[in-house]
């Protein structure tokens, strides 16, 4: 069996690729395609032995991936450009980069009868409703990011494919916690690790301190792949898949457990929401799917790699 993974090199790519083997039974191939535009050449050093990996470096918009997934049964689809802070200086480029790469991955798919996994983001909601679930109402779901706008888009093109045969599932992650070779430093959970690690003050949006968002442990994230797998879950629908809904208080507080003297530095944002709520991960833990991770563990692996004792 072949599973072709895009965006592989990045934080969640990076850890995917490395534990698939041990996970899926008679795994063969996993075909890699990154355009190493962070270039994260370190995510390809020591690959596990006994299965086949095939790297591939190109944009997908333009890579003739109908040669490519000859025999894949399985796309799982990461690539995208992720920053959603970042997505306000850059809107026209993370709409063509990350709508027209989904596009492009699932129309292949559907042509060549592969299924698919594909990720949107919690942040497609904007809502001040206390407890968000996947049938919330078109006015909870106001994207507050070109980022998450863009999302959007892609879980509407994905159910429109499902009703012309298409098999998918598409995840809304929480923001994404937990090491990996490929990890990336710039959302809130790593970006504080990674400052208080080295002395320096974590810095907090003022306005944030106190709002709630979704978080998802890596280990899940993989799991979640998984589980979709082993139940052949590709029924076009939308599932929220977090590990819990924290706070920035809450993060601050488990990181003061590791580093007591962490200096919290406030700074003002114009493009960050007011918004709270608790996204509900219930749709998908109704499908049997357990999630098991930890923050404070999570923040403890992650500051340890830092270690210089």
């Amino acid at each position: 069996m072949k599973i072709l993974v895009t965006g592989a090199l990045g934080h969640i790519g990076s850890s995917l690729i490395r534990k698939l083997p041990e996970k899926i039974e008679n795994l063969k191939e996993i075909i890699m395609i990154d355009n190493l535009s962070s270039q994260r050449f370190p995510s390809l050093f020591n690959l596990p032995r006994g299965v086949k990996y095939t790297f591939i470096e190109g944009d997908i918009r333009t890579l003739d991936l109908d040669s490519i997934v000859d025999s894949v049964k399985y796309v799982i689809h990461l690539a995208a450009i992720t920053d959603a802070a970042g997505s306000f200086g850059n809107s026209e480029e993370v709409e063509f980069n990350n709508y027209d790469c989904t596009e492009s991955i699932a129309n292949t798919c559907l042509k060549n009868n592969i299924k698919l996994i594909t990720l949107s983001s919690t942040s497609v909601y904007g809502t001040q409703a206390e407890v968000v679930t996947e049938d919330c109402s078109l006015d909870e779901l106001n994207p507050q990011s070109p980022y998450a706008t863009t999302k959007l888009r892609e879980e509407n093109l994905i159910q429109d494919l499902y009703k012309d045969g298409l098999q998918a599932v598409c995840f809304r992650f929480g923001t994404i916690y937990g090491h990996s070779i490929g990890m990336r430093f710039h959302t809130a959970v790593n970006k504080f690790c990674w400052q208080a690690a080295f002395g320096k003050p974590v810095t907090v949006w003022s306005s944030a301190y106190d709002q709630k968002r979704p978080y998802l442990d890596l280990n899940d994230a993989i799991e979640s792949f998984v589980h979709v797998i082993e139940k052949n879950l590709f029924n076009g629908e939308v599932y929220n898949v977090l590990t819990e809904n924290l706070t920035v208080r809450n993060v601050t507080d488990a990181i003061t457990k590791f580093i007591p003297e962490l200096e919290i530095e406030f700074v003002d944002s114009e493009i960050m929401n007011q918004l709270s709520y608790d996204v509900s991960n219930e749709k998908f833990k109704n499908t049997g799917f357990r999630f098991k991770g930890n923050v404070e563990q999570g923040i403890k692996n992650t500051i340890n790699l830092f270690s210089h004792k």
